[in-house]
C-alpha cells in the first residue's frame, strides 16, 4: 500500500462511517461547517478568529458557518466579557448528545451495502476492529 492507496481507503472509511451514523432526514452540513464545528468541539468557548487561525478557513467563511450553526441550534454564542466585539462559540447540550448517539450506531448494514455480499462484509468488520485495535 502506498499514501494515495491510504488516502483514498481513509475518505471510503469517513464515507461508509458518515453512511453508518446518518439517517435519512439528518441535518447535511457542508464540508467547511462540519470543520467549524469538529472545531468547537474539541475547543469550546473558542472565538471566531481561533477558529479561523486552527482551521485555516478564512474568517469570512467562518463566522458565516457559526451563524448558520446557531440557526440549526447546533451552537450557542456569546459576546466574550472581555471584548464585546468578539464572539464566543460553544457546541450544545442537544448536539453532544445527538452526536454520541449517531457515534455508537452500528455500522453493519452500511458495510454489507457497500460490499454487497454478508459473508465479505462480516470478513471486513472483522478486519476494520482489528485494524482499530492494532491504530488505536
Amino acid at each position: 500500500m502506498d499514501g494515495g492507496q491510504l488516502y483514498r481507503l481513509g475518505r471510503r472509511l469517513v464515507e461508509l462511517s458518515r453512511a453508518a451514523a446518518g439517517q435519512s432526514g439528518d441535518l447535511v452540513l457542508t464540508a467547511g461547517q462540519t470543520v467549524v464545528l469538529e472545531d468547537v468541539i474539541k475547543h469550546p468557548g473558542g472565538s471566531v478568529g481561533e477558529i479561523q487561525e486552527r482551521t485555516g478557513l478564512v474568517q469570512s467563511h467562518v463566522s458565516v458557518s457559526v451563524a448558520k450553526l446557531r440557526q440549526h441550534g447546533l451552537v450557542r454564542t456569546t459576546a466574550d466579557p472581555d471584548d464585546g466585539r468578539k464572539v464566543r462559540v460553544w457546541v450544545t447540550e442537544d448536539t453532544m448528545r445527538a452526536i454520541t448517539r449517531r457515534a455508537t450506531r452500528g455500522v453493519d448494514e452500511s458495510i454489507t451495502s457497500a460490499v454487497g455480499d454478508p459473508e465479505r462484509a462480516r470478513r471486513v468488520i472483522a478486519l476494520l476492529d482489528e485494524l482499530a485495535d492494532l491504530l488505536a
